[in-house]
């Protein structure tokens, strides 16, 4: 039965964890001389550049065996009218896997439902699940958890804050927070918070889990007694807004913020970065900052992910 991640939401707690371990082990080198995908052939269709997602996803189907054609969106008849459906089920018949990075979450949806080869999210407008279910991975690494099992109390106690834009990586954090139970505070100027049919569905979903979801206006008061601070860029590829950069000023991780927290805190981004509006190089170059582990980090957790799914 074929298995696509396009939403942490559909997974269950034991798959994270599953990822999670698979990927500690390949890190590891547990699984240096084991290639799940050797014969296979995987697509990746990339309607956004990309620096981390495609190089990590075509190392790793390399390392695991597999072949990897990189597919623009100029080299697909889509853009010539060909439909979602048809270009699904022609791919179907060539490849064992596909990765999609798309603009529009919709269009990834419609090609794994036409699809009966597994799907990977590499990126949509409104998740990026291989990012976040990476930077939980990460947070596991720093903070000494240990995966022994899928017991969402290992990561009960963990307190995220996301500053800024809420975006896709928004919206996936929400998703973990909710899968594991940890908690997060989303504080993003008005107008910018993340969608509101995720943060409610992960509020639904959370009862189950004990998480603890928030969405906040104040940086200062968000950061207190945080374990990590989160941020990204203030305006994603393909956002057609207009930014007023003097509103988002006041949401920019520096050294003056991280002092807030009042403890020692894992800073983290997921690139590309700008620096000097987000985030400053004191910030992201100083000894709180995690972010070069977390670009590493989606290599192996991508590995994982394709050694499970494909």
């Amino acid at each position: 039965m074929k298995k696509d991640l396009i939403s942490i939401m559909e997974l269950e707690a034991d798959e994270i964890f599953e990822i999670l371990v698979t990927a500690r082990n390949m890190k590891l080198g547990k699984y240096d001389n084991d290639k799940p995908l050797k014969g296979k052939v995987i697509g990746l269709i990339f309607q956004k550049p990309s620096t981390r997602t495609r190089v990590s996803f075509e190392v790793g189907i390399y390392q695991l065996g597999g072949f990897p054609i990189f597919l623009r969106d100029n080299d697909l008849q889509l853009k010539r009218g060909e439909t979602i459906e048809d270009t699904a089920r022609v791919l179907s018949r060539y490849l064992d896997g596909m990765v999609l990075r798309a603009y529009a979450h919709d269009d990834l949806v419609e090609l794994a439902r036409h699809s009966s080869i597994p799907v990977i999210n590499g990126l949509t407008d409104r998740l990026h699940p291989c990012q976040v279910i990476s930077d939980i991975f990460t947070i596991a690494e720093k903070k000494g958890i240990k995966l022994t099992g899928p017991d969402i109390r290992a990561f009960s106690g963990i307190k995220i804050v996301y500053i800024g834009d809420g975006n896709n990586i928004a919206n996936s954090w929400m998703n973990m927070t909710a899968k594991l139970g940890m908690k997060l505070t989303v504080c993003s100027p008005r107008g910018y918070e993340p969608d509101m049919k995720v943060l409610k569905q992960c509020l639904e979903y959370s009862r189950k889990t004990g998480a603890r979801i928030k969405i906040s206006g104040v940086p200062a008061e968000a950061v207190k007694g945080a374990d990590v601070i989160y941020t990204d860029v203030w305006k994603s590829m393909g956002d057609n807004r207009r930014i007023d950069k003097k509103v988002f000023s006041a949401y920019q991780v520096n050294s003056k913020l991280i002092k807030k927290t009042g403890r020692e805190v894992l800073v983290m981004h997921c690139l590309p970065a700008h620096r000097g509006e987000e985030i400053t190089d004191e910030v992201m170059d100083g000894k709180f900052s995690v972010v070069f582990d977390q670009a590493e980090n989606r290599l192996h957790v991508q590995k994982a992910i394709m050694k499970l799914f494909i």
